[in-house]
């Protein structure tokens, strides 16, 4: 019969292995205006899930929040710098009528970038390739009722 002692410490050894593997943690750089008191408005009334199969994961850092799985993640960040009026502004209508106006980018790699327009502090989506090999980037209109906890004061032409 083993010691109650290594019986006991096998099992606490055991219940950190399967509740860290658990833990997906995901890295995301802090923005320049994140302790703006909006950001935290925004950050309560982010989805546990965007589209139907990216659920919400844990950042590291304040006023983000992530989507999806370690090393293909959806991610965001509230106080972002402002983007100044650009061509690539859409309105972004969630499907309640509420609309969100967007500028939206892509770079070589095939990285999409959101970062809200007329609103300040600004929010920033970024939505990796691998993210988009699945998915569309329509799943943006999960995140209105976050985002419109900051008042837009302009809207794109």
């Amino acid at each position: 019969m083993l010691p109650a002692r290594f019986v006991t410490a096998t099992t606490a050894a055991l219940a950190v292995l399967v509740l860290g593997g658990c833990a997906r943690t995901i890295g995301v750089e802090v923005a320049p205006d994140a302790s703006d008191p909006m950001c935290a408005e925004v950050m309560l009334a982010v989805p546990d899930e965007l589209g139907a199969d990216l659920p919400k994961l844990k950042t590291d850092a304040q006023a983000t929040a992530a989507w999806g799985e370690p090393g293909a993640a959806v991610t965001m960040r509230c106080g972002v710098d402002q983007v100044g009026p650009a061509a690539d502004c859409q309105h972004v209508d969630s499907g309640d009528g509420t609309t969100v106006d967007w500028i939206v980018t892509t770079d070589d790699a095939g990285t999409w970038s959101f970062v809200t327009y007329g609103r300040e502090p600004a929010v920033e989506v970024i939505v990796p390739p691998a993210v988009t090999e699945d998915h569309s980037t329509s799943f943006i209109a999960d995140l209105a009722g976050a985002v419109t906890q900051v008042p837009a004061t302009k809207e794109c032409q």
